[in-house]
């Protein structure tokens, strides 16, 4: 019995070895990056929960903040139907839902744009106390991986609408499994972001 577990473990093991030998070496290096990012995140946000955050203090949060994630959640709806319209052929719906994303997404950084004029009106400042320079740095770092995304998707957006519109190259750019690849890494690389910054509100809303 002992020996027939030991089996069944090493097996598993030698299949999740053999999974990550497999995997697309750019997929290999985006997940790297994603460690590295959520590392970066948490140093962060450690640093600022250590400042005592706002508790005690006539500040809110602000509204935009709040605002700014129910976008990005729907953002993540949006982005997560694009693989499957893709394997389904349907380059014209696949355009819309890009589309619908890629406006999400900018909505939001408006929106976290506004939150920061709703700081400073509540007299957070970048340059006063610790607490606000953290959360200004913070918000501003997510956005600057966001607009990262945000370029890939523009470029996905108008190939997939420019060959949506002839049946030939609509029919290569199907059959071409780079571009499933680019797609599920963008769809990947787009929830990490939204649960990330989820994950970030939630400690925001506790240090008010």
């Amino acid at each position: 019995m002992d020996s027939d577990k030991k089996n069944k473990v090493g097996s598993r093991q030698l299949s999740a070895f053999k999974q990550i030998e497999r995997m697309h070496p750019i997929r290999m290096l985006l997940y790297l990056s994603m460690v590295g990012i959520g590392v970066l995140f948490f140093i962060l946000l450690v640093a600022f929960i250590r400042t005592g955050g706002f508790q005690g203090e006539n500040v809110q949060l602000p509204k935009f903040f709040s605002i700014s994630t129910v976008l990005l959640l729907f953002s993540s709806y949006t982005i997560s139907r694009v693989p499957g319209i893709y394997r389904k052929d349907k380059l014209h719906k696949m355009t819309r839902y890009l589309g619908a994303t890629l406006v999400l997404g900018l909505l939001f950084i408006g929106a976290q744009l506004l939150g920061w004029r709703e700081m400073t009106s509540e007299g957070i400042n970048f340059s006063g106390k610790a607490s606000g320079t953290y959360l200004y740095l913070i918000s501003a770092l997510h956005i600057l991986h966001l607009a990262g995304g945000l370029i890939f998707l523009f470029f996905l957006f108008f190939k997939t609408a420019h060959v949506a519109t002839d049946s030939v190259r609509s029919l290569i750019y199907i059959r071409d499994p780079y571009r499933q690849l680019q797609l599920a890494m963008l769809s990947s690389y787009w929830h990490f972001l939204d649960f990330m910054w989820l994950g970030l509100y939630l400690v925001f809303l506790f240090m008010f």
